[in-house]
Formats: structure tokens, sequence, C-alpha cells
């Protein structure tokens, strides 16, 4: 296990704006290049007087900390059918914490706080090229900072989709200790072929000549697949669609995110069987969902990890759902997991491990 404490320099919770905003301020090492990180975040529910309640939710690859509640131009929250009183994730019970990513895609939107290559750098300008090339144990070290500034002993959960999957599996891997639940929906134990021969390469080509809406076009692709675009557009302008998207994405921040996305990978944090023998002493319990057809998490690269893990006795879950919007099911067909993932935040110490492939047609 890596020392989880090591990259935490200290920092501070500020309240912002809206009830429930706040912005984590840490100085943050990143590739040995001491930088002022500002993460803005966005908080629902109440602590209770233990501080053992806290959930952090970790976003998406374009995500934001808005995941619940009613958003500055009238939307629901990108998860608001999961987070909120008597759902899912229930905020009568539960605290929930949802902070941005460095780097966050959505740096152009001015209620969006972030850090990364397109935010000014302390000399005034914009770090551009200059912003260390950071990794998942750095954005580990933010939301750790982020729970000792809060006084939490550990999170009672931590959870997301896709990328935020990713993040949610590197507290599994980093610190199960201080994260007991986890849940990766649409998501994998490391970046597989996909994401490194193909979808990586294409966004690489595709940037210099396509621009910030040659980049959208293509994540958009690979998120909803072409049956997914087909339902959600057949009479609808997927042009104007794209444009909405370009008024406060940052295409340095788009390939920055997907540098490291292909970074993750639990083997090269500890090898399976040690990794396996840590989750059985600590007493984790992982959730992992992932959607047929999905064009960036191929679902078997999670159902063969599943198996393996819970034939080394670990409390592993594992559900596969059919979406008709690709990977974008993680989002739009919250009801395939609602309840799995109710279950896991309601459970208690570690019981039995099992592992069952649910399949099932969802049309949200």
């Amino acid at each position: 296990m890596q020392d989880h404490g090591g990259r935490d320099e200290g920092g501070a919770v500020q309240g912002a704006g809206p009830p429930g905003a706040l912005v984590l301020e840490v100085a943050l090492k990143l590739a040995g290049v001491e930088v002022p990180v500002r993460l803005g975040g966005q908080s629902w529910g109440q602590l209770n007087a233990a501080r053992d309640n806290a959930v952090l939710v970790c976003h998406y690859y374009t995500g934001t900390m808005r995941a619940a509640g009613i958003t500055p131009d009238g939307s629901p929250g990108w998860w608001d059918a999961l987070i909120g009183p008597g759902r899912a994730v229930d905020t009568q019970r539960y605290f929930v914490v949802c902070l941005n990513s460095l780097s966050n895609v959505q740096a152009g939107d001015p209620g969006v706080v972030t850090s990364g290559p397109d935010t000014p750098h302390p000399d005034g300008g914009r770090w551009g090229g200059r912003f260390p090339a950071w990794d998942f144990a750095d954005l580990h070290a933010a939301q750790l900072a982020l729970m000792r500034q809060l006084e939490l002993p550990r999170w009672h959960a931590v959870i997301g989709p896709s990328f935020g999957g990713m993040q949610a599996l590197q507290w599994a891997a980093r610190a199960p200790e201080l994260a007991p639940r986890v849940a990766a929906i649409a998501s994998s134990p490391r970046a597989g072929p996909v994401l490194r021969g193909v979808f990586s390469p294409l966004l690489r080509d595709v940037a210099p000549a396509g621009g910030l809406e040659g980049a959208l076009r293509l994540i958009t692709l690979f998120g909803l697949g072409p049956d997914g675009i087909e339902t959600l557009f057949r009479d609808a302008d997927f042009g104007a669609y794209l444009r909405g998207r370009m008024g406060t994405a940052s295409l340095p921040h788009i390939l920055d995110i997907g540098r490291v996305v292909l970074t993750h990978d639990l083997e090269a944090i500890c090898p399976p069987d040690v990794l396996f023998a840590h989750w059985r002493r600590s007493g984790l319990r992982l959730l992992s969902v992932n959607i047929h057809g999905d064009g960036f998490f191929p679902a078997a690269e999670m159902r063969a990890f599943a198996a393996q893990s819970v034939a080394a006795g670990v409390g592993h879950t594992h559900l596969e759902f059919d979406s008709p919007h690709g990977h974008l099911g993680c989002i739009m067909d919250t009801h395939a997991f609602a309840e799995p993932l109710r279950a896991l935040l309601d459970s208690g110490p570690r019981g039995v491990a099992q592992v069952g492939v649910r399949s099932g047609e969802t049309h949200g």
C-alpha cells in the first residue's frame, strides 16, 4: 500500500457561493512542483455528531461538483436521481460531498473552481504547459486533504461513475481503511485497450485539427455510441448540443484528464494478491456496475476482476445492465443500480462476499 498521507501539505476549506458550496485550498507537490491548488465542491445533507456519515462522490470526465440539486441553468445535477432525501444516497442520512478534479473540463464556467493548465498561474498568466503532469495519487491527496479539513475519521463511502469510478477504485487500492465502501459505476480496474489503443490516439489526432468541437464530438461518440446518439438526437440538433458544451469546456483540460485516465491501473499500486488480502483484512465492501456495449469500459474487464476478487474472499458485488445510452447509462439510467447502491451504503460490517451478474434492458 502507498502512504496515503505523503502528499497532503495542509490546506483549508472555505465556504463560497450558494449553500453547500465550498473551496478546498491546499498546497500539493505535483510532479515535484509545489502548486497552490484550489478545487470547488458542493455538499448536501449534514454531518452527524460522530462525523462518520460522509460520502464522497467523484465526478465523470466532463462532469463537475454539481452532482445533485438544481444547477444554475435550471437543470438537475448529473446524479440528482440518486442523491437527495429518501434516494439511494439519502441526504437525510448522509453528508454528501462532490469535489472538482484537477484540470476540471468545465474550467470556462465561472462557477467551477479548479486548478489546471487553463487556470491562472501565480505570476498572473496561465499555467499552460507549465502545469505539472499530475496523476491519480495527486487527486487522491487532494480528496484526502478535504477529508482531513472536514475533520472526518474516514469516508462512509466513496462512489462515482466513469472517471469517478476510477477515483473510487483508487481509494480502494490506496486507503481502504478510510473508504470501507466503494462503488465504481461504468469503470474498470485499469485503462484497457479501448482507452489506450483507440480513444486516446483518436483524441490526440482529432484535437489539433478539430479543436474543442472535435474533441467533444469524439467523447460523445464513445459516450453514447451510435444507438444513443440516434436515440437522443433523432429530432434534435446535434451541432447545437456540441456548441452548447463548448461554451464552458477547456480543450487543454480535456487532454490533461485524458492523459491521466491512461495511468489508471490498480495492479501498478499493489499486486492483486496483496490487494485482495488487504481488502479482506479491512472489510472493504465493493460494488461494481458495468454496461453492456459501453464504448469506454467493456464489461468483461471488470467482470473478470470481480470474479478474481470474490474468489479471493473480498466482499465484492458485481452487476451489469443494458442501456440505450451506452456508457452514459451510468448517468442517465441510474434506476438500474440505485437499489444495489443503497444497499452498499446501508451495509454494516462486512458479511459474506458475493458476485452476481444481473442483466436487464433499461429504458431511461
